[in-house]
């Protein structure tokens, strides 16, 4: 979560800078959906507007029932309040498996903040995998990278992304495919938050 964290922060620091002054008039940057995607990113064709209740409490992006189904008994899930936005952390029975997801807010470029920073800096882990019921999604990782992790970001709007962030140890059935198990989860979640 700390590597995702510093990833975002960084991501983040991307858009700084974009306002100017002039005397007497403030004037800024266009609005990110006028200037996004960027950086080779690919558009949101079917942005999700209203993400609001799912940002302010993301354990109710998906039904317990859910991801149970994806990842087992679930033993609980607590919110956890971050600089970037709210995650949901789904602690599994059979500790210390976790998953944990959320839109990050703090980022106002969405996946065009990681093309940059791959672009830039190179990203130890970047890969664009098929869209996710529709949505732009790619696995990254800056260090870190080890059997049983995996961070995918998918795009729901161009500025905004939502992350799924699985850790599991060798006793869980979706070790050997954590990134399997986060594309189900975000499926899961893409359906909740469309709906009306």
């Amino acid at each position: 979560m700390k590597r995702f964290l510093l990833l975002a922060a960084a991501a983040s620091l991307l858009t700084g800078g974009c306002g100017a002054q002039v005397t007497g008039t403030a004037t800024t940057s266009a609005p990110s959906s006028a200037r996004l995607p960027s950086d080779g990113a690919p558009a949101v064709t079917d942005p999700i507007a209203a993400t609001a209740s799912v940002e302010a409490d993301p354990c109710s992006a998906i039904p317990t029932a859910e991801i149970e189904a994806i990842g087992g008994k679930v033993k609980n899930s607590r919110l956890d309040d971050l600089t970037m936005g709210n995650n949901c952390v789904w602690v599994f029975q059979e500790s210390p498996n976790t998953v944990s997801a959320g839109l990050v807010t703090g980022n106002k470029d969405g996946l065009s903040a990681l093309y940059a920073q791959n672009a830039t800096s190179g990203l130890t882990t970047f890969k664009p995998v098929d869209p996710i019921n529709g949505y732009p999604a790619v696995i990254f990782a800056n260090g870190g990278e080890g059997e049983g992790n995996c961070t995918l970001a998918v795009g729901v709007r161009d500025d905004l992304v939502y992350t799924v962030i699985p850790r599991l140890t060798d006793h869980h059935p979706s070790f050997s495919d954590p990134c399997g198990m986060a594309t189900k989860v975000a499926a899961a979640a893409i359906n909740h938050i469309k709906k009306p």
